[in-house]
């Protein structure tokens, strides 16, 4: 997986094994992040969200959630209403892997990619993979509190419609939009329980280990790493996204510190990874290609887990 930065409206994957323009395969996912997400939560947010896209690709995801979700037209809901969430079911997916992986992170990143002028955060563009903005900062909410049961998804929930509330909004549009949101209960149920094939019967949220990143939890390496910072170095990037948003949700971490530990961190791992890759091309001029001899694997922290 390949990620560069930018300057653009928003982040973009193109994904692994898809075709290229000039023909042939992508032989890597590669990731666009716009220089404007590259500050405090934003930068977990986006870059989680697009590799959520290639993990749904490589489990096959969107496929296997599409069945269950016309099978929702069909038993007694409002058809138009899980039509609209079939269209936007990969952007939800992507959205559900971003809050599994980094927490709260993901909500706070979102908030601040989609808090527009009011005309832009409720236009429905039945044309756009992403759901209404309005709807999906709710959607994100009630995922998180599915996944890590805590009043702060109630607080953030009510900052949001206190910032942009229904009133004012023609009568068919509300209805449509309470209609959707009434209905969020069950998605958030068929994503959390989903048992796709490829994960032979383990469950989305088992699989992605979401027991680990509980506030709980967050709070308390948060603190330890306040006492021994050298064991914030030592975890993986996503840990690290995770435990700092959940100090800012919290209150515990001021935006300037996330900024100033976030620039350190990305720093350091940037330093690593060129030395470990460094290191690993040098073993191979010093030993070469000898039958059978395996390559030393590049460091596991290295990979965003």
């Amino acid at each position: 997986m390949v990620c560069y930065l930018d300057r653009g409206p928003g982040a973009a994957i193109r994904r692994a094994r898809t075709r290229l323009p000039g023909g042939g395969d992508n032989p890597v996912a590669i990731i666009r992040l716009p220089r404007e997400r590259m500050i405090g939560s934003s930068i977990a947010s986006s870059l989680v969200h697009e590799v959520g896209h290639q993990g749904a690709a490589l489990l096959d995801l969107v496929a296997s959630l599409r069945p269950m979700l016309q099978a929702m037209q069909h038993g007694g809901g409002a058809v138009h209403v899980w039509q609209l969430w079939e269209r936007w079911i990969s952007e939800i997916v992507a959205d559900f892997w971003s809050l599994a992986r980094v927490g709260v992170a993901a909500t706070l990143g979102l908030i601040g990619v989609v808090s527009l002028p009011r005309v832009f955060v409720f236009r429905l563009n039945i044309d756009d993979p992403h759901p209404v903005p309005w709807l999906r900062v709710r959607l994100s909410c009630a995922m998180g509190r599915a996944l890590y049961p805590h009043p702060q998804w109630d607080r953030l929930e009510q900052l949001w419609l206190a910032y942009y509330p229904l009133a004012g909004l023609p009568l068919g549009q509300q209805r449509l939009l309470e209609q959707l949101q009434t209905s969020m209960a069950a998605l958030v149920g068929l994503l959390v329980q989903h048992r796709p094939p490829a994960l032979r019967g383990v469950s989305l949220a088992e699989a992605m280990a979401v027991h680990a990143r509980q506030p709980a939890m967050l709070a308390h390496l948060f603190r330890s790493w306040n006492l021994v910072p050298g064991q914030m170095y030592q975890a993986t990037p996503t840990l690290v996204f995770a435990v700092l948003g959940q100090a800012r949700a919290s209150g515990g971490l001021s935006p300037e510190d996330e900024s100033e530990l976030l620039g350190r961190l990305l720093t350091h791992w940037a330093l690593r990874s060129t030395l470990d890759t460094s290191e690993l091309c040098a073993d191979v001029v010093r030993h070469g290609r000898q039958p059978g001899r395996t390559l030393p694997p590049l460091a596991s922290r290295l990979i965003i887990h």
